[in-house]
């Protein structure tokens, strides 16, 4: 899995802006709360199973301990509520599929991605 660090509010703008090219299918966040074990399970998993192209499918990770403040703004900005950890979906700057926890799963994801594809 190849992260890509999200670490400032520019990098927000830009992530919404790419999520609109056609040459992808989505953008992911991951919301990782470094102190939290069920959090470091959920990335574990994701790691484990992951198994998009990033040109495809580019993965953004959010240390929640490091940015809090981007994470409040990505609740915001895309009407979710803040879960940790957490998978957002972004397509065409808007949150097509978020979960949290246990239920973040790769299944679900490529079921998603599937439906964008057809």
């Amino acid at each position: 899995m190849e992260w890509l660090f999200l670490e400032n509010e520019k990098q927000i703008s830009e992530l919404v802006t790419l999520s609109s090219d056609k040459n992808i299918s989505a953008i992911a966040i991951f919301k990782h709360s470094t102190r939290c074990s069920i959090s470091s399970m959920a990335k574990q998993r994701l790691e484990r199973t992951w198994d998009f192209s990033p040109k495809n499918l580019p993965v953004f990770y959010l240390d929640l301990i490091e940015h809090r403040s981007l994470s409040n703004q990505i609740a915001s900005q895309f009407s979710v509520q803040h879960q940790s950890p957490q998978l957002l979906l972004i397509k065409n700057g808007k949150c097509i599929f978020h979960s949290s926890h246990q239920a973040i799963q790769v299944a679900d994801v490529k079921e998603i991605i599937e439906k964008i594809n057809n």
